[in-house]
């Protein structure tokens, strides 16, 4: 069985046992799991339930790859965004590296 959540503004298709990143959420620092309520759709095969936006009572629940939800951040790949125009001495290039939350899925509830 497999579900789409959504999360942070993006959506992601998950399994039991799938390890994923997720755009960091206000949990508490010492929380063990994540329960995520905007499921989008449950299914497997053609036993297909799409929601209108979500489910109604659909959850999938995630533990922390770390003790705790503090431990599991985790740091994304680094990225150079450059500005360039045409004019003498008119390049700037900034770094920047997004933090993600790691999780593996336990469970989910359709």
């Amino acid at each position: 069985m497999y579900a789409i959540i959504e999360q942070g503004g993006k959506q992601y298709k998950v399994k039991q046992g799938d390890r994923i990143q997720i755009e960091l959420a206000d949990v508490a620092p010492d929380a063990k799991t994540i329960e995520i309520s905007k499921v989008l759709l449950v299914g497997e095969g053609k036993d297909i339930t799409v929601g209108s936006p979500y489910i109604e009572g659909a959850k999938v629940t995630g533990k922390f790859t770390g003790e705790t939800s503090a431990d599991s951040v985790v740091k994304g790949k680094k990225l150079f965004p450059t500005h360039f125009r045409r004019r003498k001495a008119s390049k700037k290039r900034i770094g920047h590296r997004q933090k993600y939350m790691e999780l593996t899925i336990e469970k989910i509830k359709a």
